[in-house]
């Protein structure tokens, strides 16, 4: 894995000459470098080390993954090839379990290999490169219409509180929850964001702040136990937040932290809106209860750049994610319109036979 300095613009993941640049997001604010993966061993190590990140970018990132398994997966005969590149799927799914958009581009990817058996490895191979640069390109489009539809519950001049990383950095571009925000500045629209720094990881304080900065939005940092009070002062008019997946009853689950978000929002009445794309609903999954929770090192609570601001030796516990309940979201948008509840009964409209 390899890595070099570039210069603006800024872009999360790009596919350059058959190889995925990826920006390293651990590194960001402090600095902007990227890394260039020819491994679907690399692009796992990079989900699972948090340099992609966002399930979106996840998604795309896994689904060029395929395209590297497949280039370096036996040519003599189909049946070999597929089951190497299906050996390198199941290893690229272990990256991250909560994230749905994962295991969905996987899924897809080895569902487009299967339908072309009847053509030789070497014209396969071309197929699953267009069909993950597809899948690229549907993700941009994707985003600017969930931000077009969230610019319809909001107005000019509001001021919307986010958590975590829902932007441009976790996705190919616009973003799920920030979207909102770059569609508004281009119709120029103000809006303006509250941002919780969102601990352990700060990926709200690094990334989110980062990016509507860079965009020239105007962007207040919190820390994470501010919220009650800014939503107190009737200092926000709305929560937006991306998630990693969406049970089918509508119970979501995103960054650690966002359940309490939903709990103060009810209390305050201010509207809760997930927004998220279709592939992050798992029609598979029937209630919150059901999805896997990523546990991480307890080192992300004990120390921060290199220091350790806990004692040695202290019990942590470290879930990535938690699991917001369907009656504390008010609505959830994606590309295809506002979901609003009854969620088990409204989201199975939208979905695809």
């Amino acid at each position: 894995m390899e890595s070099e300095m570039r210069a603006e613009p800024i872009n999360t993941l790009e596919w350059q000459d058959g190889l995925l640049v990826l920006l390293d997001q651990t590194l960001l604010p402090r600095e902007i470098v990227y890394r260039v993966l020819n491994t679907a061993k690399q692009v796992h190590d990079a989900i699972r080390d948090m340099i992609v990140r966002g399930a979106p970018a996840i998604g795309v990132a896994a689904a060029y993954g395929m395209v590297l398994a497949a280039r370096q997966a036996p040519s003599s005969n189909f049946h070999s090839f597929l089951a190497a590149v299906e050996k390198e799927g199941a290893m690229l799914a272990q990256a991250r379990p909560t994230a749905v958009n994962l295991s969905w581009a996987i899924d897809r990817m080895l569902a487009k290999a299967r339908s072309r058996s009847d053509l030789p490895v070497d014209q396969i191979l071309t197929v699953l490169e267009q069909e993950a640069i597809a899948i690229h390109q549907e993700d941009i489009a994707i985003n600017r219409a969930i931000g077009s539809n969230l610019l319809s519950l909001v107005q000019a001049g509001d001021t919307i509180l986010t958590h975590c990383n829902a932007g441009a950095l976790a996705t190919a571009g616009y973003g799920t929850a920030l979207s909102v925000f770059y569609v508004a500045q281009e119709q120029g629209i103000e809006l303006k964001a509250f941002v919780d720094e969102t601990r352990p990881r700060l990926q709200g304080a690094r990334l989110t702040a980062f990016e509507l900065v860079q965009a020239g939005i105007d962007a207040t940092l919190i820390s994470d136990n501010m919220a009650a009070v800014v939503m107190a002062q009737r200092k926000i008019q709305a929560v937006i937040v991306g998630c990693d997946r969406i049970a089918a009853n509508g119970d979501t689950a995103n960054k650690i932290g966002t359940f309490g978000l939903s709990i103060l929002a009810r209390h305050f009445q201010i509207p809760f809106y997930i927004a998220a794309p279709t592939p992050t609903i798992d029609w598979g999954c029937p209630t919150g209860q059901d999805i896997p929770i990523e546990e991480r090192s307890g080192a992300e609570i004990t120390v921060i750049h290199g220091e350790r601001i806990a004692p040695a030796g202290v019990k942590t516990y470290n879930p990535s994610f938690d699991v917001t309940p369907a009656e504390n979201i008010t609505a959830i948008v994606t590309e295809r319109g506002v979901i609003r509840p009854p969620f088990a009964e409204n989201l199975a409209i939208i979905r695809e036979p």
